[in-house]
């Protein structure tokens, strides 16, 4: 699935989205759209995704009493729940198995690890994190919950997000090339499956859009 293919089928289901929906589906689109016109350049690529997938999921987290992280895993719960067609559970274990487990090994997407070097925390209790965070990861590869997985993989991405939009990295930089690279590749399947598995859902609650559109 690609942006071209989710936008004929938008338009053609859209006229039984709620006001809410359409507006997730339309925007998570739009940036769709735009990360596909990023050839060659990953960074960017990245950061057009991700707020492709903030646009799908995002609520309010202040409101709801979660955290962005657990904001997104309540919502990748959901849509594994829903996809009858098991395109989540497909590309975890026949896609992207094998280099989940790299990302899952790599210290620098896991936040601990910089909270360590900032002084917050001392190495021994970042190691410990570290090891209790891939504990739970593996016991998620073994019992194959995708839901569970996706959400690892997620919080891991959104430490390399961070860096990004905070300015914590160089543009292009071969320091995080390979976290990118996964990034990218990961995200670019994960968004267009959990747009489809929104439309087909349309009698779902979603939630109310962030930032609705103001008419004056």
């Amino acid at each position: 699935m690609d942006f071209r293919s989710l936008k004929e089928k938008q338009r053609n289901v859209r006229e039984g989205f709620s006001e809410d929906l359409g507006l997730r589906v339309h925007r998570a689109l739009s940036w769709l759209e735009k990360s596909e016109q990023c050839s060659g350049d990953l960074d960017s690529t990245f950061i057009f995704l991700w707020i492709a997938f903030n646009a799908a999921y995002s609520q309010d987290t202040e409101l709801l009493r979660h955290t962005e992280a657990e904001s997104f895993s309540l919502f990748i719960s959901k849509l594994v729940e829903l996809d009858e067609e098991k395109a989540f559970y497909d590309l975890i274990w026949s896609e992207f198995s094998s280099s989940i487990r790299l990302l899952l090994d790599n210290k620098f997407v896991f936040q601990p690890f910089w909270e360590f070097h900032n002084g917050k925390l001392t190495e021994d209790e970042w190691k410990n994190k570290f090891s209790k965070a891939k504990a739970k990861a593996n016991i998620a590869l073994s019992n194959r919950q995708t839901d569970v997985l996706i959400s690892v993989v997620l919080q891991r991405l959104y430490t390399l997000r961070n860096q990004l939009i905070h300015g914590g990295a160089t543009w292009n930089s071969s320091a995080n090339r390979s976290q990118i690279k996964d990034g990218v590749a990961f995200l670019s399947k994960l968004v267009p499956i959990l747009i489809n598995v929104m439309m087909e859902n349309p009698r779902e609650i979603w939630g109310s859009a962030n930032y609705p559109v103001i008419t004056i």
